[in-house]
């Protein structure tokens, strides 16, 4: 089953000029939809909900937050600080569906290295929503109360100062946590992880003097695992929204064992069914690691 996607509340939904005509059209269709399907939909939801939670849950997500332009080009939303505020806001919900299923840690992947040599006003809008949504959670009494820890991963000395100040106070305000870790990967990169473990891997044996051979020797996947940004547990689940079919490098290395689920909803428009229906999915695999 598949639900419409719900346009923003503050979207006007009164057509404008005779260009707006097919955009509005699409909307009351959506609304029209939506008003029959809604009741199916909570009886539906509920039922998911109770198959979920008699099983086991992963003990890590990793989310790739993808089709936030396709989602405002859909709607009507032209300004990029717009589109990415409204996708920033969808973490709130998302905390909630892992909290209610005792999920211990989530990863979003907010940008990567690349997506910052986009236009500038996309960039800026980007880098925008993040920090003011860093700056919201180390607040927010709802991430205090379920004693959340709050971290960021990626090369954010690369990153404005403004961004770079909301990281260390959401990051100083939930260090003491441990019921839930949210890592916020932005300015990410796996390729750039994996080189940047092998290089603090490379500096530390050559601070203590070793020959070349011995960093050889001493080169392993354990070796480097203890220099990436993420530390354990590696994600159980990788889940990807928009319908793009491939990890863009996210997690390289610590995906591994992971299982991939793909939704071709788009971020903004991520429902809790849509969460359900991934963590089913993973709970009805058999997982071998290998063996």
């Amino acid at each position: 089953m598949s639900q419409p996607v719900q346009p923003p509340s503050t979207l006007r939904l009164a057509p404008g000029p005779l260009d707006d005509w097919r955009l509005w059209l699409r909307r009351a269709r959506v609304g029209a939809r939506a008003a029959v399907s809604g009741p199916l939909y909570a009886i539906y939801r509920r039922r998911l909900l109770r198959q979920v939670l008699a099983d086991k849950p992963p003990r890590h997500v990793g989310l790739i937050l993808d089709g936030n332009r396709r989602w405002g080009q859909l709607w009507g939303v032209a300004d990029p600080a717009r589109v990415y505020e409204l996708g920033a806001r969808k973490l709130d919900a998302v905390l909630d569906w892992c909290g209610e299923l005792s999920i211990p840690a989530v990863t979003l992947w907010v940008c990567s290295p690349d997506n910052l040599n986009r236009a500038p006003a996309e960039v800026a809008g980007i880098l925008a929503a993040v920090e003011a949504k860093l700056h919201q959670l180390a607040v927010d009494p709802q991430i205090h109360s379920r004693r959340v820890r709050v971290q960021a991963i990626g090369q954010t000395a690369c990153l404005p100062p403004g961004l770079r100040a909301a990281i260390r106070a959401a990051q100083d305000a939930t260090a003491g946590y441990d019921t839930m870790v949210l890592t916020i990967a932005v300015a990410y990169g796996g390729r750039e992880e994996i080189a940047d473990a092998v290089r603090a891997l490379l500096q530390e044996a050559a601070a203590r003097g070793e020959t070349l051979d011995d960093v050889a020797a001493r080169v392993t996947p354990e070796a480097i695992s203890r220099h990436l940004y993420l530390a354990a547990p590696e994600p159980d689940l990788i889940i990807r929204t928009s319908g793009e079919l491939r990890l863009s490098g996210f997690l390289l290395w610590q995906s591994a064992y992971s299982e991939f689920y793909f939704t071709d909803v788009l971020w903004p428009a991520l429902r809790k069914i849509d969460f359900l229906r991934a963590v089913r999915a993973f709970q009805q695999r058999k997982r071998r690691f290998g063996r």
